[in-house]
């Protein structure tokens, strides 16, 4: 009865709008037809509408659809939706890193960030996806076997994650968070690492690594049990991929040139076009990189998560063009850019969780403290980080896990667990990449020659160019 009364009111809606439709040009006889002739056509258009509706009723009652799996639907078209959003990232960490790195590395960066997302996927499918969610384990580790299992019927659909999102769906959206780890590597060791190398820490680090830690929270692990919290990954994403990244810069040590008789000099980047593209890259993934992690189309839930997110990012912004304004008396692109992502990466964690007022908090504090490291990493510790990596992502992954404890709107959020879990991934993450990356030194070394490095890794890797009859190198 309510779709027939919908029905009726919207035809009396529609002849009423022709009733009242007038024109500009023409005479009122003729308006009064046009006005008739799209009150007759508007009328069939209503009564089409309304058998199509009944003719859905009927399929669905043959077919015993219900109202839940019309939402199974939503949420999964919705997932899928996030997945893309997620995997347009790793085209804004290209063209980031690419930007902001010489332009005689350009090539060789574009490579890893193509090769990362292979590796991370095929990894992902063979060991990574049930080792991060092995169903009931220990809490520490635990691994459901190698490869993709369908659980078959309604059990890897509908019955899947509560009629959220089937199992494939679950597998490539989780993948493609996995990879992204390893593109936070990669801007922090640009430059100057063998290609070979760090492809198999890529390997082992996405496919191992990130995983096991991650089942400590989103497996239902001991930091889970806890009550820590990490909406979308503060921690166990960017902060994870910031320690894999400080352990690659302490082993690899800076690029040529960079610091000279205790002084620090800069390495311009190459395209600050590009760096702004990469940028907004991100941003547009960061819909579904924490829209999605809501796990269902949730109306109310998602845009409120959008909402915190985007104004986040707002706030690191002016937040970032404040500080290097003051601190380094004139506003830096770069630290703006950098700003962006640090209110990203800093209301990860809590998105869902934080008031709109506290979203923008999180983001001008993230925006400060992105301007602040760079600075202490790069002229005081002696860090050689080209894109910013260590300060975005590992100093701001931690201060939004922290903030969760600190603004968040559900009590049973501490700031003392949150701080055991950032310390926890911290200790075992940064171990275990020192140990990929030292055992892969002493095998098959991590560094390209002098010479390499100076022509460009783009010719020492690849024997080729980004821009032809633009750089000092040029291939035979």
């Amino acid at each position: 009865m309510r779709r027939i009364d919908h029905l009726l009111q919207a035809e009396q809606g529609v002849q009423q709008y022709g009733r009242n439709l007038r024109c500009d040009v023409g005479t009122e006889k003729s308006q009064l037809r046009r006005s008739m002739f799209i009150t007759r056509w508007a009328r069939k258009f209503a009564m089409l509408l309304g058998a199509v509706g009944c003719m859905s009723v009927v399929a669905h009652a043959q077919d015993g659809a219900t109202a839940e799996q019309a939402i199974f639907v939503a949420n999964n078209i919705w997932m899928m939706v996030a997945t893309f959003l997620v995997f347009i990232m790793h085209l804004g960490f290209a063209c980031l890193e690419s930007g902001l790195v010489p332009a005689k590395h350009t090539v060789n960066i574009l490579f890893k960030n193509t090769m990362i997302v292979a590796i991370g996927l095929l990894t992902y499918a063979a060991v990574g996806f049930n080792l991060m969610y092995p169903g009931e384990f220990n809490g520490i580790l635990g691994f459901a076997g190698a490869g993709l299992t369908f659980p078959g019927g309604p059990d890897g659909l509908i019955d899947y994650a509560g009629g959220g999102y089937t199992y494939w769906t679950d597998f490539l959206f989780q993948g493609m968070f996995a990879a992204t780890g390893a593109t936070i590597v990669s801007g922090a060791v640009a430059g100057r690492i063998k290609l070979p190398s760090f492809l198999l820490f890529t390997a082992v680090f996405v496919g191992l690594i990130y995983p096991w830690v991650g089942s400590w929270k989103w497996g239902g692990g001991w930091l889970d049990e806890m009550g820590f919290y990490d909406f979308a990954g503060s921690t166990l994403v960017h902060s994870v991929g910031g320690w894999g990244a400080l352990a690659g810069v302490l082993l690899l040590g800076p690029r040529l040139g960079k610091y000279v008789n205790g002084q620090t000099r800069a390495i311009p980047g190459s395209n600050m076009p590009l760096a702004t593209i990469g940028v907004f890259l991100l941003w547009l993934g960061w819909f579904g990189f924490n829209g999605g992690s809501v796990l269902s189309a949730d109306p109310e839930l998602t845009s409120f998560t959008l909402v915190t997110t985007c104004l986040a990012a707002a706030a690191g912004i002016v937040a970032a063009y404040v500080t290097s304004s003051i601190v380094q008396k004139h506003p830096d692109l770069s630290m703006v850019l950098n700003g962006c992502l640090a209110g990203l990466v800093g209301i990860t964690a809590g998105a869902d969780t934080v008031s709109v007022m506290s979203a923008i908090i999180i983001g001008l504090v993230a925006g400060v403290l992105v301007v602040l490291a760079v600075i202490t990493i790069d002229s005081k510790l002696h860090l050689d980080d080209p894109v910013g990596a260590l300060s975005v992502h590992l100093v701001c992954g931690i201060w939004g896990t922290l903030a969760v404890g600190i603004f968040s709107t559900n009590p049973e959020h501490s700031l003392v667990t949150q701080f055991i879990g950032v310390v926890s991934y911290g200790a075992v993450v940064f171990a275990s990449a020192l140990i990929i990356f030292g055992v892969i030194k002493a095998v098959i070394g991590i560094r390209v020659s002098e010479e390499e490095e100076l022509k460009g890794l783009d010719l020492g890797e690849h024997g080729m160019e980004a821009y032809p009859g633009f750089q000092n190198f040029i291939t035979d």
